[in-house]
């Protein structure tokens, strides 16, 4: 039974401690359930193990908006616990790794609070970023960063 919606089916969850930390929802097509989880569960072990977090991640084409995959949060932009991502399905391996880590990275962004939504603008450390193009963006400059960081990190530890 989840805390937050009552009960849900297909959901994960993924305890730490004894606490139950994190509710992981995996669904689509076309990905691997379990290398998912692994990705999801270090990731969170290492970077964000005292927050309670609700992780959904669908897997569905998104070929026609150009994207490999993004974030969102899905309860409030204060404080955020709760999120949604979803991933291009079908990618290989190494791209499917690197794209989740970028975008566990966007999610622990907005739970240090550096990335907020706010009345329909983006702000990086309070500053706005709302009409900052895509490649100047400071959190996707972090985030690529960061994606190799993860990734090496990972991958040593599998």
């Amino acid at each position: 039974m989840h805390p937050l919606y009552g009960s849900c089916t297909g959901v994960s969850v993924l305890p730490k401690l004894s606490l139950i930390m994190l509710f992981l929802e995996t669904k689509g097509y076309n990905y691997s359930k379990r290398r998912c989880e692994r990705i999801v569960t270090w990731f969170v072990n290492e970077y964000l193990p005292r927050y309670k977090l609700i992780i959904n991640i669908d897997h569905l084409g998104l070929l026609r908006q150009g994207v490999f995959g993004w974030v969102w949060t899905a309860d409030c932009d204060h404080r955020p616990r709760d999120f949604e991502i979803e991933l291009q399905s079908g990618m290989s391996p190494d791209l499917y790794i690197a794209t989740l880590l970028h975008e566990l990275w966007h999610l622990y962004q907005h739970v240090q609070g550096s990335l907020r939504d706010k009345h329909g603008k983006r702000f990086w450390r309070g500053v706005d970023h709302s009409t900052t193009d895509y490649e100047d963006q400071p959190w996707e400059k972090e985030a690529y960063k960061m994606e190799n960081i993860l990734l090496n990190n990972y991958l040593s530890l599998t």
